[in-house]
């Protein structure tokens, strides 16, 4: 029988429910794991033992096994509040800040029968695209230990990556869940803006974060999406037009639609393939070759899948970067500093965020809310036209850990923008998007032995197409990634 961190959770969850396998034996696997692991990829910041096995052992003890995370292990990115957990939100200004009450999200995620065994490595309160801050070590790609694993949910993707989990929850405002997927090898899945209840982005400005799940498979990120838009306690009539209701489907027994379409991988679609951004007005963007090498390999196998493609472009934008900027600066605004000494426990680039967003008069925030709303219908109607768009995730292979100017808070944002120019626009459009890993760059690339991915936009709504998708994607046996450095 293989070690159970090679098992995919849908597995894992099938030998729990079967019970030859108990939620104590596999949290004590995965915290050896994780106590064995993760000092060389920095991706968990907090382990909770005794928490997670006194829950393991009274799941364990309850005769019912139906919640569909039933007993699984996952991580807290440390930007989500669990009561008595220290929450750090990757700053020195918030060290000790232990909460007293749960995050939604926690909530309906230990409603599904999860096990959160810590916390998972994040950046100064989510804003950069990568996972280093000053209170912890930085989150490495397991595939490449020399590079950053991507934020900014870097520690949730390290850690499904080396598999001291079996998946992950992460959020995401600008490409936070499927940057650090991209960069680490993994499976990353943006819902559309009001999909998951907890955080549906709705209660957030401009609508930009939303949570969702990072994983080895297409099947299990479908699983915990599942669990997560099935927890509301409410018909949300909040959530976006669906895709056509499909009927479960596949070996799990409590599967939702979701999981029904990843397992079922069914359809041939109509794919736009799209390299133009539209920070390309403001930033200089490079395709680097390995990510055109990724770009080539993603348009031939859904070719030889029997998917249409075609090229599809978006108009010209020149003002999109000084509006997105503006609401980045803007959500910056609140981080708790007041006093000269708290804002110097702040790293460069967050100060730099949230003294500019302070400053900002009113009238400039409303009138790139305004503009940003009317992107995003631009965006939705030019998109309709194919069922989803396929791009690179990123355009350089992922990043050395010294890339980042760490004192030129502008030069740094820039950076970020170069890296990562195909992800925030679909936050503002609050679209569902996908990042598939295709493999790790060949021996006669320029940078050799990296992992390299594609980012797959749905319409709104549209997650079963991505994930069916994927799940062909899947089937096919490209993109499958070998074992990395750390496993």
């Amino acid at each position: 029988m293989p070690d159970l961190h090679d098992l995919t959770a849908l597995e894992q969850g099938e030998l729990l429910r079967r019970r030859e396998l108990g939620a104590e034996e596999l949290v004590r696997h995965y915290l050896d794991r994780i106590q064995r692991g993760n000092p060389a990829v920095g991706a968990v910041t907090g382990v909770a033992e005794e928490r997670a096995l006194a829950r393991a052992r009274a799941l364990d003890a309850a005769d019912a096994r139906t919640a569909p995370l039933w007993g699984l292990p996952l991580l807290d990115k440390e930007l989500v509040r669990r009561a008595g957990q220290r929450t750090t939100f990757g700053s020195r200004l918030l060290a000790d800040h232990v909460p007293d009450a749960d995050d939604e999200l926690v909530q309906h995620l230990d409603a599904a029968g999860a096990i959160s065994l810590g916390t998972s490595a994040a950046p100064e309160f989510g804003l950069p695209s990568y996972t280093a801050s000053l209170i912890a070590p930085p989150a490495r790609s397991p595939h490449a230990l020399d590079r950053g694993a991507g934020g900014s949910s870097g520690g949730a993707a390290a850690a499904v990556a080396a598999g001291l989990v079996p998946f992950a929850p992460g959020s995401d405002g600008g490409g936070s869940i499927r940057i650090p997927a991209a960069a680490c090898g993994v499976v990353g899945l943006k819902p559309s803006r009001g999909r998951v209840p907890a955080a549906s982005g709705l209660d957030r400005l401009a609508g930009l974060v939303v949570a969702g799940p990072i994983a080895r498979t297409v099947a299990d990120a479908a699983l915990m999406l599942d669990a997560l838009v099935a927890a509301a306690p409410w018909p949300h009539a909040t959530r976006a037009p669906v895709d056509p209701p499909l009927a479960s489907g596949g070996p799990h027994p409590h599967s939702g639609p979701l999981l029904g379409a990843a397992v079922r991988g069914e359809g041939r679609y109509q794919l736009g393939v799209m390299t133009a951004s539209p920070w390309q007005e403001d930033v200089p963007i490079t395709i680097a070759p390995e990510a055109r090498w990724a770009l080539d390999r993603a348009i031939e196998g859904f070719a030889a899948l029997g998917h249409g493609l075609d090229d599809i472009d978006l108009a010209p934008e020149p003002e999109y970067g000084a509006h997105f900027r503006t609401i980045w600066k803007a959500s910056a605004a609140g981080i708790p500093a007041r006093t000269e000494g708290e804002l110097a426990l702040l790293e460069p680039l967050t100060r730099w965020l949230v003294e500019q967003g302070r400053a900002m008069p009113a009238t400039e925030l409303a009138g790139a809310l305004d503009w940003l709303a009317g992107f995003e219908r631009r965006v939705i109607a030019r998109l309709r036209a194919v069922d989803a768009v396929l791009t690179p995730a990123l355009a350089l292979t992922p990043r050395p850990l010294d890339w980042y100017d760490p004192h030129d808070a502008e030069r740094n944002f820039a950076q970020q923008v170069q890296y990562t120019p195909w992800t925030s626009f679909v936050n503002v459009a609050g679209l569902p998007a996908l990042v598939l890993p295709v493999g790790l760059t060949p021996p006669d690339a320029a940078d050799p032995g990296v992992p390299m991915a594609v980012q797959l936009i749905g319409r709104p709504g549209g997650e079963a197409t991505l994930l069916a998708l994927g799940a062909q994607w899947e089937r096919s046996g490209r993109g499958r990634m070998p074992r990395p450095a750390v496993w």
